[in-house]
């Protein structure tokens, strides 16, 4: 702000209620900033919490052995090998088969009661004798009258001198 104003003692009335009233307004959103700043903390923290607890408890976690299935006791007495290997186990396919749906034959469609005759349509009443719209002819003891409300005739432009870009111009 510069030192100098152009005000001689005290600034206007009005200007110290504008300041109040905004200095009041701008605290007001320093405190709501505070505490969206406060809940943004809070769930960065929440969110780390949870990721450390899903790194402890998935594969190669602190936690990862615990929750899985004890195996099953070992049979007393072993079978003896097999001559021949045992073929490979084949894995599952990582997509899931989609077994195509038999295709629906179409319903027989329901017996439908037997149509009734429609009643014959009337005759079309007789065609007038109406002129054709090529014979017409105006009617000759018609006489437009001129209406008062008729604007003058625009006053047609004076004519360009010869010259630049004007009649005569090659």
């Amino acid at each position: 702000m510069s030192s100098k104003s152009p005000y001689k003692g005290a600034p206007p009335k009005y200007l110290n209620d504008f300041s109040k009233a905004l200095a009041s307004e701008v605290r007001i959103l320093l405190q709501e900033v505070g505490k969206l700043r406060d809940e943004r903390r809070q769930l960065q923290q929440e969110i780390a919490e949870l990721m450390s607890v899903k790194a402890k408890h998935s594969g190669g976690g602190e936690f990862a052995g615990y929750l899985k299935p004890e195996p099953p006791p070992a049979p007393e007495a072993a079978p003896a090998p097999p001559a021949e290997p045992a073929p490979a186990i084949e894995a599952k396919p990582g997509w899931r088969t989609v077994h195509k749906k038999a295709e629906r034959k179409p319903k027989a469609p329901k017996a439908l009661p037997p149509p009734t005759p429609a009643p014959a349509p009337p005759p079309p009443p007789p065609a007038e004798k109406v002129p054709n719209w090529m014979t017409w002819r105006p009617n000759p003891l018609f006489e437009p009258t001129p209406s008062r409300f008729v604007a003058p005739l625009p006053v047609p432009p004076t004519p360009r001198p010869p010259g630049l870009f004007g009649v005569g111009d090659p």
